[in-house]
């Protein structure tokens, strides 16, 4: 089956299981703000608490049986929280471009038995909608870690490793033990950070052959309906990285896989 062959089936298995029809899922994706503003946290939080959100989040949860769909009863906790991930500018070196961008908010969903998802809210062209729905609590977790290692920095993603990292000043701290591999447990300055992702990334930019070979489409992470990766990806910056990926193609629910291991 071809990528994009496979990419829609997992559309449509992801349409149906959230519940969204053809057209909800079609969203297009818009250029994100740059700043998590008290608006834009406000209409985010607005979609994750929306009825039809919390009954998409209830068939989440009960998808697998580990709770009834009755007896889900799905809740949203906390306020919606900027999620960043590398920015392609900062990997090109485009003068004063920081070294993340923001990607989408996330919403803490918790189930009555416990269990934790991320919805991912994002802007389109539709208004703010959850584009993608992930389990567990890494884009919280990872909040607080690099507030308690550098407050005051940027949390951020690399997505093409699934590294997390806190930014500030000249700094670059690792958060897990993929960052760790990358940068050391020290980690290491933002210049030199710069270098490595320029080394590894600036050949499959937008624009570049690799992009328009499509070999940097959309990521999944051990998914049950996401959207698959193409192979060898590594640079998934098409339509705005991952989220808008997700977003351009419906809501996927993604199951992240957790690996073995001391976190840093």
């Amino acid at each position: 089956m071809t990528l994009r062959a496979s990419a829609a089936a997992a559309v449509l298995a992801a349409t149906a299981l959230l519940g969204l029809s053809p057209q909800a899922a079609a969203a297009a994706p818009e250029p994100q703000p740059r700043a998590a503003t008290a608006e834009n946290r406000a209409a985010a939080a607005q979609a994750a608490t929306a009825p039809d959100t919390l009954a998409t989040l209830s068939r989440f949860f009960a998808r697998e049986g580990k709770v009834s769909l009755a007896a889900a009863q799905p809740r949203i906790e906390g306020e919606a929280i900027p999620v960043h991930h590398l920015s392609p500018d900062f990997v090109a070196g485009r003068a004063g471009a920081s070294v993340a961008r923001l990607e989408f908010l996330a919403s803490k969903a918790v189930s009555s038995d416990g269990q934790q998802a991320a919805l991912w809210t994002a802007r389109t062209e539709a208004g703010w909608q959850v584009v993608n729905i992930a389990t567990g609590d890494d884009e919280f977790r990872y909040a607080q870690l690099g507030a308690a290692k550098l407050p005051g920095g940027t949390v951020f993603r690399e997505p093409q490793i699934d590294a997390w990292y806190v930014a500030g000043g000249s700094r670059v701290l690792p958060l897990d033990e993929d960052a760790v591999r990358a940068v050391g447990a020290g980690g290491t300055t933002l210049g030199a950070y710069r270098a490595r992702v320029a080394t590894a990334y600036g050949d499959k930019l937008p624009g570049s052959p690799y992009a328009e070979r499509g070999s940097a489409g959309g990521y999944a992470e051990g998914s049950a309906v996401a959207v698959p990766a193409a192979e060898g990806a590594e640079a998934p910056w098409a339509a705005g990285a991952g989220v808008l990926v997700l977003g351009a193609l419906g809501a996927a629910a993604v199951r992240r896989s957790r690996r073995a291991g001391a976190r840093a």
